[in-house]
């Protein structure tokens, strides 16, 4: 069955705790009568960077069955529009854990009431892994976000990381070179298409707890996403494999800032684990 207009959609956005901020993504809570194309039709009048679809629902055993689409395709996993969704049920059957099936794996997410009555969700990912990227992946990447191998930072080498979806890590040597991004979207949507690559995570190193990252999602019809759950746990799985994550570590990603869509996502890493933990509120928005 294909898409309807009725379809219920509810907007919310992830990883902050205003409306001036976060990622928007779009879910819908009974999508048990769409089928892909009809997904993909949703996801497309939304226009969000993804929508979340839960296409099966067991409230009493607390699991739930997820698709994600972009406005072009869908996608394996999405980080902030499972916590969209995870606040979206949390709101209405109650905060606690939920497992969800997604196509990149099973997802466990716990969802409480924080101080503020806002609804927290930390999703954790599937086992992480990460590689050193190849020069002619680099070279190719680089020359379609215009950027020289001078602007890299060479104590956090060009990886492609793992936590549900591939993403090349890229760290600028300068927050100016992070903050100064107007790429070729066809060419970098080529070269992401080429590899399979979902986004490309651009970050800055602040301090050893802090980070500031950028993600060009052209394979799925956005420039940019302000906050990217599934790349920050692909970061978490890097900064591990790469010997940065000696103890039980947590750091913050700032994104969406030079958006203007301020977004923060805390990580947790465990250097003797494979999966990374993500944290973040939603808030509902406007349509």
């Amino acid at each position: 069955m294909t898409a309807e207009l009725s379809t219920d959609v509810l907007r919310y956005a992830a990883f902050t705790s205003g409306h001036e901020g976060g990622n928007p993504a779009g879910v819908v809570l009974d999508a048990s009568a769409l089928d892909g194309p009809g997904m993909l039709a949703v996801a497309a009048e939304v226009g969000y960077s993804e929508t979340a679809f839960v296409t099966v629902r067991d409230d009493e055993r607390r699991r739930f069955s997820l698709r994600y689409y972009s406005p072009l395709a869908e996608v394996a996993f999405c980080g902030h529009a499972t916590v969209a969704t995870a606040v979206a049920l949390a709101e209405r059957i109650g905060p606690g854990p939920l497992l969800l099936d997604t196509r990149a794996g099973e997802i466990a997410v716990d969802t409480a009431v924080d101080g503020t009555g806002a609804v927290r969700a930390t999703l954790t990912s599937v086992p992480t892994r990460s590689r050193p990227a190849s020069d002619a992946e680099v070279d190719a990447a680089l020359d379609r976000l215009g950027w020289a191998r001078e602007d890299l930072d060479p104590e956090l080498p060009p990886h492609v990381a793992f936590a549900g979806v591939e993403h090349l890590v890229l760290a600028a040597a300068s927050r100016a070179r992070l903050a100064d991004l107007a790429y070729d979207f066809d060419g970098l949507a080529e070269v992401m298409r080429r590899h399979g690559w979902t986004t490309v995570h651009l970050v800055w190193r602040e301090a050893p707890d802090r980070f500031h990252a950028r993600d060009p999602f052209p394979v799925g019809g956005v420039v940019e996403d302000p906050a990217t759950g599934a790349a920050a746990a692909a970061f978490g799985g890097y900064l591990r494999t790469i010997g940065l994550v000696r103890e039980r570590t947590a750091f913050t990603v700032r994104q969406g800032e030079d958006m203007g869509r301020p977004s923060d996502l805390l990580v947790e890493v465990d250097p003797d684990g494979e999966r990374v933990r993500v944290t973040g509120r939603a808030v509902p928005v406007g349509g």
